[in-house]
């Protein structure tokens, strides 16, 4: 991420534009038995280019709670629909 930050908001990393936002989002990995929620991801979105993205930071932290999984994560209940 281009680290010029103008009153809150960003550079695109893609089309270059001012205006691209943190967000926070839950994101999925594996399935079944082998599930993990990640919860808080802060991903960038532009406005400009509709494009989000995460950063190498984000990247790297994911990769980390998932190595660790175990004593990172705690147990819930998940409700799970099927798309028919």
């Amino acid at each position: 991420m281009i680290m010029s930050e103008l009153q809150g908001e960003l550079i695109c990393d893609i089309c270059g534009q001012i205006g691209a936002k943190v967000r926070h989002v839950s994101r999925s990995y594996g399935k079944g038995e082998d599930l993990l929620v990640i919860e808080n991801v802060p991903i960038i979105s532009c406005p400009h280019c509709g494009e989000s993205y995460l950063t190498a930071d984000t990247l790297l932290e994911i990769e980390r709670i998932k190595l660790h999984r175990q004593a990172m994560a705690e147990e819930r209940p998940v409700p799970v629909a099927v798309f028919a």
